[in-house]
C-alpha cells in the first residue's frame, strides 16, 4: 500500500503544473493533500475521478485558505471532518478517513510564522490535538497521522541548525512537542527508514533555496507503533516540484 502526503500550496496551481500526471504514474493508493486553498467545486478533479479515486474534502470557512483533501482508491467506510473544536475546525485542518482497521488522519497543522498570536494558536492546537487523539488511539488498532506539521523535529531536519533567530517551526517548545509525540506511541516513518539522512520536504521560495537544497523537513508520516513493522519505505520525491513542498511517499505492507 502506498500513501502520499503533500502540501500543494494551492491545488489549482499544482494541477496546472501536472500534479495528476504525477499521481497517475506513481501507483498511489491514498493521496493526502494539504493547503488545497479551494472548495471541491473550484478544483479540477475530473482526472482523479477518471483514475478511480474516491475524493473527500474538508475546506476552510475562509475562501482560498488552508483546507485538506484525501483521494483513495478504496471508498472510506467512515469520514469525520474536524476534531470537535470550532476554532481549529473552521480552518479545515484535520480530515479522518477509516478503511477497515486503518484510520488515516490528513492534517495541516497551523503555522506560527505570521506573528506571536498565531504561534500561540499553533501551540494551543498541538496541546488539544494530543489530548483529542489519545482515546482514538485506544479505540483504533492502526492509525497514520500524516501531513504538514509545520515543525522541524531535529537538527538533522534543517539545513542550518545553528541559526539563532528562533523562527516559528524551529522553536524549542515545538521541537519538545515532537519529542514527546514520538515518545508516546508514534513512529516517524521517514526516520525509521532513513535514520541518518539529511533530506527536506519544504524550501522557501526565496533566493533559489530549492536549487541549493536549503530546506526544512516539516512534512511527516507518523504511524502508530502497531504499524511500525509494516513500513517498507519512506522517501521524499524532490523531483515533484508542484509547490514549495515535495511529496512524502510511504510504502506499508497493509491491505485496505
Amino acid at each position: 500500500m502506498r500513501i502520499v502526503t503533500f502540501n500543494v500550496n494551492g491545488i489549482r496551481s499544482a494541477v496546472q503544473k501536472g500534479l495528476w500526471k504525477w499521481v497517475a504514474s506513481n501507483n498511489i493508493d491514498v493521496l493526502c493533500l494539504q493547503e488545497v486553498k479551494a472548495s471541491i467545486d473550484q478544483a479540477d478533479i475530473e482526472e482523479m475521478n477518471d483514475l478511480g479515486y474516491h475524493i473527500t474534502w474538508f475546506e476552510a470557512e475562509k475562501k482560498g485558505y488552508s483546507g485538506v483533501a484525501t483521494f483513495s482508491k478504496i471508498k472510506p467506510e467512515n469520514i469525520i471532518r474536524g476534531i470537535q473544536n470550532p476554532a481549529f475546525d473552521r480552518e479545515g485542518r484535520v480530515l479522518r478517513t477509516d478503511f477497515g482497521d486503518l484510520t488515516l488522519l490528513n492534517c495541516y497543522f497551523p503555522s506560527g510564522s505570521s506573528g506571536e498570536d498565531r504561534h500561540d494558536f499553533k501551540m494551543e492546537f498541538l496541546a488539544y490535538f494530543e489530548e483529542w487523539i489519545r482515546p482514538l488511539k485506544t479505540e483504533r488498532s492502526g492509525i497514520i497521522v500524516l501531513g504538514d506539521y509545520n515543525i522541524v523535529h531535529q537538527a538533522l531536519d534543517i539545513h542550518n541548525p545553528e541559526r539563532k533567530d528562533n523562527p516559528s517551526g524551529y522553536r524549542p517548545e515545538e521541537r519538545a512537542w515532537m519529542d514527546h509525540w514520538f515518545d508516546s506511541g508514534w513512529q516517524d516513518a521517514f526516520r525509521k527508514m532513513n535514520p541518518d539522512t539529511k533530506s527536506y520536504s519544504w524550501w522557501s521560495y526565496r533566493a533559489g533555496s530549492r536549487q541549493k537544497d536549503k530546506g526544512w523537513r516539516i512534512d511527516y508520516c507518523s504511524v502508530s507503533d502497531s504499524l511500525s513493522s509494516f513500513i517498507t519505505g519512506c522517501s521524499h520525491d524532490k523531483n515533484a516540484a508542484f509547490s514549495d513542498h515535495c511529496p512524502v511517499v510511504t510504502d506499508i505492507e497493509f491491505n485496505i
